[in-house]
């Protein structure tokens, strides 16, 4: 890992540049790609404002936290590194939060609890274990700052289908061919999990053709298992509990 790391910071400006913003906002999508905090993406998807709202709030916590846990990556113990980064995080959530309630209240309440929810939003510590303790302040600036956009860029998408095919609306401005219509209407049934969920899929499938990959799909054999030495279904010849 630490060679990895090491050729990165090798590469010229321009194409690390160039790599960290096709792998945060395509490749390696946090919600598209990787299916990483589904919960928020779904819950407030519903109109294009609040994924908006959702995805500039998070990008400032990636931003801001992968920043502050690169800068003390060498004074943090590795033993109580993961209560540090959610401390961490934590902090520059309730600051962000802040800043949303001052200057967007109607944001701050139509996000609700999702808003704080942040703190323990698995991509945010995913970079922070995976990529910021392991690169620099610079580049995991960057990485805080792709993976984010690429975040904020899925929520859109999502927030974007569900408003206008369920409100037929945009960023709160009504389509009157849709909501006035005879033979349009609103199908109020993107505005729900159903629909969040039918949504979620096209995208993924949509990207996953546009990038023409599939998830990799690995043999790793009973014994990497974590439940190798409870588990009644091990292969090499035991019976079924």
């Amino acid at each position: 890992m630490e060679k990895a790391c090491e050729c990165t910071e090798k590469q010229s400006g321009g194409s690390v540049i160039l790599s960290a913003f096709r792998n945060g906002i395509l490749t390696e999508n946090p919600v598209l790609r990787l299916v990483l905090g589904t919960c928020p993406t779904l819950a407030v998807t519903t109109s294009a404002s609040n994924a908006i709202g959702m995805g500039v709030a998070a990008t400032l916590v990636l931003i801001c936290s992968n920043m502050a846990i690169s800068a003390l990556r060498k004074v943090i113990p590795d033993k109580v590194r993961i209560p540090a980064y959610i401390t961490i995080i934590a902090g520059f959530v309730t600051i962000v939060q802040m800043l949303v309630k001052a200057f967007a209240p109607g944001i701050d309440k139509s996000l609700g609890i999702f808003l704080p929810l942040i703190v323990v939003n698995c991509i945010i510590l995913g970079r922070a274990e995976m990529f910021a303790s392991k690169n620099n302040v610079a580049l995991s600036a960057l990485d805080g700052l792709t993976m984010g956009i690429g975040f904020t860029a899925a929520l859109l998408a999502m927030g974007t289908i569900r408003e206008i095919l369920g409100a037929g609306s945009f960023f709160g401005f009504e389509f009157s061919f849709i909501t006035q219509s005879s033979v349009l209407a609103p199908i109020i049934i993107f505005l729900l999990p159903p629909g969040g969920f039918f949504v979620f899929g096209m995208l993924i499938a949509a990207v996953n053709k546009l990038t023409g990959k599939k998830p990799a799909v690995e043999e790793f054999g009973c014994e990497h298992c974590p439940a190798a030495a409870t588990c009644s279904m091990k292969k090499g010849g035991q019976e079924d509990a």
